[in-house]
């Protein structure tokens, strides 16, 4: 039985957001996505999360059933102040921040402006690309090709060369979402992955909590994850190592494995 309960919106930092809710029981949790995942895609990470937790999936602006209006603001800072003033429309009180990718830097921005609302820090993979380091490995066309194949129509099967380890339902249902990404959106966010400071913000966060990595990701090296263990002390580090950047589809068993282990939840 689904432990999916409803989606809605809110009016947040201006613009409407829209969430699907899971469970409605346990800690509250915001699960923030990466830069072309809509909220539906994480549908079968939340109905696990759900078993203990009260979850909240979010369209990040430019995605989803999220506002999206041509030169919109879809930069880190904005989305960072989206998931803050959510919290204070809420009324939330406290919640756990889980982000992948992207969300994870959204979640670490967002930490370091403001945490007092937030209980901990559930990292994902976030790229630590920035000002005078490396790039992130996966190009900006692996997006927008993708994106743009999507708005004209484009199967599963299509998919499959970009997500080749995908499940047919994981790319069915990517086949059906991948347009309402807006580009704009993307290439902004993925502008910023260069251009943004993360590790700033890790140097500044006082809040608790893990930080997943892929082995086989490529975007978080160990040279990364010293640099990280000084700058933000507070991260307990764990390591999917069968698995590349998009952990939970690559190997969903130890990603809950993984997370349940932190949470002292039984996810499997």
């Amino acid at each position: 039985m689904s432990s999916f309960l409803h989606g809605y919106h809110v009016r947040a930092n201006g613009v409407r957001l829209h969430l699907l809710r899971y469970g409605g029981q346990g800690p509250r949790m915001l699960l923030l996505p990466g830069i072309t995942s809509p909220a539906i895609t994480w549908g079968f990470v939340a109905e696990r999360l759900a078993r203990h937790f009260d979850v909240h999936v979010l369209d990040f602006r430019g995605r989803g059933l999220s506002w999206s209006v041509p030169g919109m603001d879809a930069s880190l800072d904005a989305m960072a102040g989206d998931v803050l003033d959510l919290l204070e429309v809420q009324g939330w009180s406290s919640a756990m921040l889980l982000g992948h990718s992207m969300g994870a830097r959204v979640a670490i921005r967002a930490a370091s402006r403001d945490a007092r609302r937030l209980d901990r820090l559930l990292l994902i993979d976030p790229p630590v690309s920035g000002p005078g380091r490396r790039p992130y490995p996966v190009p900006l066309s692996w997006y927008v090709d993708s994106i743009r194949m999507a708005i004209q129509g484009i199967t599963a099967d299509e998919l499959r060369p970009y997500a080749p380890t995908w499940t047919d339902e994981q790319l069915q249902l990517r086949a059906e979402w991948l347009h309402t990404c807006s580009e704009e959106a993307v290439v902004q966010a993925h502008a910023g992955f260069h251009n943004d400071d993360i590790h700033a913000d890790l140097a500044r966060l006082q809040t608790p909590g893990l930080l997943m990595t892929a082995a086989r990701g490529g975007v978080v090296l160990a040279e990364d994850l010293a640099e990280i263990e000084t700058l933000a002390p507070r991260l307990q580090q764990c390591t999917a190592h069968s698995a590349g950047h998009m952990i939970p589809w690559d190997d969903e068993l130890d990603f809950h494995r993984l997370l349940g282990e932190y949470l002292e939840a039984d996810l499997l």
